[in-house]
C-alpha cells in the first residue's frame, strides 16, 4: 500500500484500540462501583431503605459548637444533606431537644434522628436493669409521646465494650449491659413508645471481640432492630488501624469471624448501620485521605447488609490526637465530595 493508505490504516486501528480500551475501562469502573440508587428509593417502617444507602453524619465533635449548626455547615462543605443526624445524650438530659426536632422537621431537608443515650450515666447497667432508673426512662417516654411522633433511631450506650468491668458484681459486666438494654426497650414499649428503631452499636475492635464476655453483650434480636458499628481507619501507613473502608468492617479476633461476617451470619435479619466511621490522621500530621474515601463505594457494592453510613467529623477526637475531618486538605475534601455526590445515597425518608 502507499504511505498515505498505510497511515490511514494505522490511524483507524489506533482509534479502534482506543475505543476498546475506553470500553474496558468503563466496564471495570462499573464493576468497581455500586449501582446508583434507582429513583424511588424509600425507607420502610424500620427505616430500612428499599434500595440505596442512607447517608448521615455527626459534626462538630468535641467542640462547643451547637450540633445542628455544625451539621448544617458540614452539609454545605460536603455537598449533601445528611439523611441521618447523629446526636449524643446522657443521664437525665431532656431529648430530643428543640433544635434536634427542628432538624428532623426541616421541610426542605428532612432528617431522621440517630440519638445515642448513655442511660446509666451516674448509675450502672445493673441498676438500670433492676429498675432503679425507671423514672428516667419514663420521663424520656413521656417526652417522646408528647412532642416527637416521628420515627427515630435509638442507640443505648454506644460502644459498650470499653465500659465493661468483668469483675463479678461490678454492675458493668457484659451481661448487665444486655439486661439494661432489654429492660429499657421493653419499658419504653410498655409506655407506648412505638417510633423508636433500636440500634445495637458496637466498637467492633478485635481486642474486645476476643474477650470471653463479648458475646454476652447482645441483648437479643427481639429488642434490636439494626446492628451498628462504630469504626475508623488511619490514613497514615504504619499507624494504628491503617487501612481502607473494608478494614474497619473486617476486624476480627484471632481465629474468629470479622465483624461484618459475624453480624450478617449471626443476625442475618438485621440491617447494618456503620453508625460512626471516619478516616483520620494524627493532628498536625496532615495525610492524604483520598484512598480511604475512594474505597467506600466498591465495598458498599459487595456488602448488601450495609443500609446506612454515618460519618463522625472532628478535627480532634476525645484523645486529642486524631483529625477525622473531611477537609484537612483540599484533596481530601474533593474526594469526600465525590463520595457524597454518588446517587446511591439518594434515599427518601418516609
Amino acid at each position: 500500500m502507499r504511505r498515505s493508505a498505510i497511515t490511514k490504516t494505522v490511524l483507524s486501528l489506533t482509534a479502534l484500540l482506543a475505543g476498546a480500551g475506553a470500553a474496558l475501562t468503563g466496564a471495570t469502573a462499573a464493576q468497581a462501583a455500586p449501582a446508583a440508587a434507582p429513583a424511588g428509593c424509600v425507607t420502610d417502617a424500620q427505616l430500612v431503605p428499599s434500595c440505596g444507602v442512607l447517608w448521615g453524619a455527626a459534626a462538630g465533635g468535641f467542640t462547643s459548637a451547637p450540633r445542628d449548626a455544625a451539621l448544617k455547615d458540614w452539609e454545605k462543605l460536603s455537598g449533601r444533606t445528611a439523611s441521618i443526624f447523629h446526636t449524643y445524650h446522657k443521664g437525665d438530659e431532656p431529648f430530643p431537644t428543640r433544635s434536634e426536632m427542628a432538624m428532623a422537621r426541616d421541610a426542605a431537608h428532612p432528617r431522621v434522628l440517630l440519638m445515642n443515650w448513655k442511660i446509666a450515666y451516674g448509675s450502672s447497667w445493673a441498676k438500670v436493669a433492676r429498675g432503679e432508673q425507671d423514672a428516667r426512662i419514663d420521663r424520656f417516654a413521656a417526652r417522646v409521646k408528647a412532642s416527637f411522633p416521628e420515627k427515630f433511631f435509638l442507640v443505648l450506650n454506644h460502644e459498650p465494650e470499653n465500659d465493661v468491668n468483668p469483675r463479678a458484681g461490678s454492675g458493668w459486666e457484659a451481661k448487665d449491659f444486655a439486661a439494661m438494654y432489654r429492660h429499657t426497650i421493653e419499658r419504653l414499649r410498655a409506655k407506648g413508645v412505638t417510633n423508636a428503631i433500636n440500634v445495637m452499636a458496637y466498637m467492633g475492635n478485635e481486642k474486645w471481640m476476643a474477650q470471653s464476655w463479648w458475646k454476652d453483650l447482645y441483648p437479643g434480636d427481639d429488642v434490636v432492630d439494626w446492628m451498628g458499628l462504630d469504626s475508623y481507619v488511619s490514613a497514615e501507613k504504619g499507624y494504628y488501624h491503617y487501612g481502607m473502608f473494608a478494614d474497619l468492617l473486617d476486624r476480627k479476633p484471632a481465629n474468629g469471624l470479622n465483624f461484618y461476617d459475624w453480624a450478617t451470619l449471626k443476625h442475618a435479619s438485621k440491617p447494618l448501620m456503620v453508625a460512626e466511621w471516619g478516616v483520620y490522621h494524627r493532628v498536625g500530621k496532615t495525610t492524604d485521605k483520598t484512598a480511604g474515601f475512594k474505597s467506600v463505594l466498591p465495598e458498599l457494592s459487595k456488602r448488601p447488609n450495609i443500609k446506612a453510613i454515618v460519618y463522625f467529623d472532628t478535627s480532634h477526637d476525645d484523645q486529642g490526637d486524631r483529625d477525622i475531618s473531611i477537609d484537612s486538605t483540599k484533596a481530601n475534601l474533593a474526594a469526600f465530595r465525590t463520595l457524597a455526590a454518588n446517587p446511591i445515597f439518594n434515599v427518601t425518608l418516609r
